[in-house]
């Protein structure tokens, strides 16, 4: 079943996210920016945990999980171990809420607007992993680069 296969993905990219966070020699630079890249890792990672936690917590898991989207881009400095907790936390809720989909359900229309009118489950599912493994490759970017130090990209 497809809702199956897509929380394996989720898993694995969100453990790879966790991986690039600790990845970093120096927590400040989660914070840090390089190149065309306007968001910081540390931001990158605290929007794609607002970003799941509502449209797959709050959306279809009924967490009651309230996001800011806001804040997600503009707060910095949060301890490397708090957004690795953030990312973990939201590993069993989807899993939980993908294994808890349907066949019938994946079709269903997507409760809220997403990006167009009449979405599907599935739909949006899979923009929603395809939007995590865009900034996961932006993170992986930025840990590079940042590892370089000046001047040495």
């Amino acid at each position: 079943m497809m809702n199956r296969t897509l929380a394996e993905f989720y898993e694995r990219d969100i453990r790879k996210l966790i991986e690039e966070i600790n990845l970093f020699k120096n927590e400040e630079d989660l914070w840090r920016t390089v190149g065309s890249v306007k968001n910081s890792s540390g931001n990158l990672a605290l929007h794609i945990v607002g970003g799941l936690n509502y449209l797959i917590g709050a959306t279809l898991a009924k967490t009651g999980y309230v996001r800011n989207r806001d804040q997600e881009f503009t707060v910095k400095g949060v301890p490397r171990k708090e957004l690795v907790e953030k990312l973990e936390a939201l590993i069993p809720m989807i899993t939980q809420t993908l294994n808890a989909l349907t066949p019938e359900d994946m079709e269903a229309e997507y409760p809220i607007f997403f990006d167009k009118p009449k979405t599907s489950h599935s739909y949006v599912l899979v923009q929603l992993l395809a939007h995590l493994n865009y900034h996961l490759g932006q993170v992986n970017y930025l840990r590079r680069s940042l590892d370089q130090g000046p001047g040495l990209m």
